[in-house]
Formats: structure tokens, C-alpha cells, sequence
């Protein structure tokens, strides 16, 4: 049987790649794809799910009406700061969203913040819409704290700060395998696929 293609509301390679390799270890047959022509949002809600539900139908208006849509909205919330970058995280240094200027800010705008101080939590909401319809959202954390400095040259974004609760090493020196054992995106993910699973055994047809 060929697999089933969701189309990620996003046309960033790497979040594509990691939602693959999720799905392998789920062993759900499914192909990710990125966006080819992501649709531009203004991810203004103020919220994780709603922009996530933004992004979906935003992605999902211009597919076939029988397309499957995944759309992500995720960020570092730091204590510290109040819960920001949060939303905001993928424009925290200004509306280019440059990856890298996001980082470099937060660890001048943190690095006054003695040990101690520096607990953060990622968060992700993940929105799957489906044929008739069908919507399912999940959300999930990670826990963890802020390194003064960058380190590992793995993952995207903000993990090379990032250092999970239970590690001494950051998201991006874990490996794939480890990293897809314990992040926010793995554990949302996670929990669509339990919930594909279930909707296949009780109709067998989704996946």
C-alpha cells in the first residue's frame, strides 16, 4: 500500500525531515512533505494552536479538498522572560526570521541571568486536518534549561541552547535518535500517531 502524504504547512526541509524520521519510528506509513508554495500567514493569534490552525488552512486552501495538512507552531518559552520568545520565537529578532539572529539575541538578552535562573520549556502544537473535515490538534513540552553558550551543530533554531531536563547535553548535540525520544515535536507527534492508529483499527482506511 503506498503511504499516506501529508503535506507539512511549512516549507522549512528540516522540520520536514524530522516529521519523516518521527513517522518511521511511530512505523506509520506516511510521507512528509514541505510545502512547495507555502501560502504567506501572519501568525497574529497570540496562541501556539491558533496559529497552528492558521497555517493549516491556509496550507489546505490551496490543495485538493481529499489532502492531509500538518502545520506546527512551536517555540522556547523562558522563564526568565516571562514565557518569551514563546509565539514569537521564529521573529524574535525581527520579522526576517533569521534563525541565527534569534539565537545570538537570546543569549545576550539572557546572559545577565544568573544559574538557577535559566529554566525554559519548548512547546509544540501540532494540527492535522484531514478529508470531511477532520481535525485533530496535539500539544506537547519539553522541559529543560539555557546554556550560556551555543554548542552541538544538530537540530535548527534555538537547540543549541537547549539542554533537556535529565541531560547535560543540548537538543543539538543529541543525536536524531535521542532527540526523537524526548522533544516537544516528538511527543506531539507521538501522540497524532497513537490517535491515526487507533482511527485505522476502528475504520481501517487512514493509514
Amino acid at each position: 500500500m503506498s503511504p499516506l502524504v501529508i503535506h507539512l504547512a511549512s516549507g522549512n526541509a528540516h522540520k520536514a525531515a524530522e516529521f519523516q524520521r518521527l513517522a518511521e519510528v511511530a512505523a506509520l506509513p506516511l510521507r512528509i512533505v514541505a510545502a512547495v508554495r507555502m501560502p504567506a500567514v501572519v501568525e497574529d493569534t497570540g496562541t501556539f494552536p491558533g496559529n497552528a490552525r492558521k497555517k493549516a488552512a491556509a496550507l489546505r486552501a490551496v490543495l485538493p479538498p481529499d489532502a492531509w495538512v500538518l502545520a506546527d507552531d512551536s517555540g522556547l518559552c523562558v522563564d526568565a522572560l516571562g514565557g518569551a520568545p514563546g509565539v514569537e520565537s521564529a521573529y524574535y529578532s525581527g520579522p526576517a526570521g533569521d534563525p541565527a539572529a534569534n539565537l545570538a539575541k537570546l543569549v545576550e538578552v539572557m546572559r545577565p541571568v544568573p544559574e538557577g535562573r535559566r529554566g525554559a520549556h519548548f512547546v509544540c502544537v501540532l494540527v492535522l486536518l484531514g478529508p470531511g473535515g477532520l481535525e485533530r490538534l496535539a500539544e506537547e513540552h519539553c522541559a529543560g534549561t539555557l546554556r550560556r553558550e551555543p554548542a552541538g551543530g544538530g537540530g535548527f533554531g534555538y537547540d543549541p541552547l537547549f539542554v533537556p531536563t535529565g541531560f547535560e547535553r543540548t537538543y543539538a548535540e543529541l543525536d536524531a535518535a535521542e532527540k526523537n525520544k524526548i522533544s516537544h515535536r516528538a511527543r506531539a507527534f507521538a501522540a497524532l500517531a497513537r490517535w491515526l492508529k487507533g482511527k485505522s483499527a476502528t475504520q481501517g482506511s487512514v493509514v
